[in-house]
């Protein structure tokens, strides 16, 4: 089998510069030019430039931050107190904060609860929840509003208070929810209807002293649901400490106004209930 000699004593003539040259001192560029290796010149990488795709937008596993709406808090067992005489009705929230911006809770909304609290108060406890329908369809602008007769609507603040009507949106089945807030509440006696007047669309009512964004004013059709608030104080316990500061602010319940005098003590609610804001699906 033939083979090439290794070539020690002979010589070469260089492609480029046609000098003469030792032939093991000899190379092969990439054009197939035989130089030696003094003259020897790559590739230029610009010859063959390196595919470059697009910059990467998109991350293949994500997690998207989000604003969570705002969720109600269970209370202990039997939370509602009443005394006789009086037209407030205190709730048991334990450990809610150390420190109260004003004294004031927002406007609260309860639901589930399972019993009732004795006196005139037991049939109200859950019409605390304020729910009624809208009487008549409703436009994005519209200023005065009126609900349905019932007696959630008839338990509604009187003045400077906030309503909440329930809008779910029939493509997407999210909550498109509205608060207003409305400056007078009138009962219609022959009727029993209830008008709400001096209204401000698209607002939101504030919850453990934070105030939420505003929600979006829209048209709304008769029989949409209306849930209402009320207005929650906090009653502070003054606590000894035993170090510095010798005393803290402990706020461990809250009280909201009802529209009678309880005609009974008592304790009551089941186990469960839940507190909140007006607007808890946003």
């Amino acid at each position: 089998m033939s083979k090439y000699a290794t070539g020690k004593h002979s010589k070469a003539i260089s492609d480029r510069s046609g000098m003469e040259f030792p032939y093991r001192e000899m190379v092969k560029e990439w054009n197939g030019a035989f130089v030696h290796y003094t003259e020897f010149e790559p590739k230029q990488p610009q010859l063959e430039p390196k595919p470059m795709g697009g910059d990467g937008v998109a991350l293949l596993n994500v997690r998207p931050d989000r604003t969570e709406f705002p969720t109600p808090d269970f209370l202990p067992n039997n939370p509602f107190s009443i005394t006789s005489g009086k037209d407030t009705m205190t709730v048991s929230y334990p450990d809610y904060s150390t420190e109260a911006q004003g004294g004031e809770l927002g406007y609260v909304r309860f639901q589930g609860v399972k019993s009732a609290v004795g006196g005139t108060i037991a049939s109200s406890i859950e019409q605390i929840e304020l729910s009624s329908t809208l009487n008549a369809n409703i436009s994005a602008s519209a200023t005065t509003i009126t609900l349905s007769p019932g007696d959630g609507a008839s338990w509604l603040p009187s003045n400077n208070s906030y309503i909440l009507i329930e809008k779910i949106n029939s493509e997407t089945g999210r909550y498109e929810n509205e608060v207003i807030f409305y400056g007078l509440a009138g009962i219609s006696l022959g009727t029993g209807i209830v008008t709400l007047t001096s209204c401000v669309r698209g607002t939101a009512a504030s919850f453990r002293g934070e105030t939420f964004p505003n929600t979006t004013a829209s048209s709304h059709l008769a029989g949409a649901k209306v849930f209402g608030a009320r207005l929650a104080s906090i009653d502070p316990d003054i606590v000894v400490t035993g170090a510095q500061p010798a005393t803290i602010k402990q706020y461990n319940r809250f009280t909201v106004y009802m529209l009678q005098n309880s005609t009974a003590t008592a304790t009551g609610g089941g186990l469960q209930c839940t507190v909140g804001p007006l607007n808890d699906r946003s």
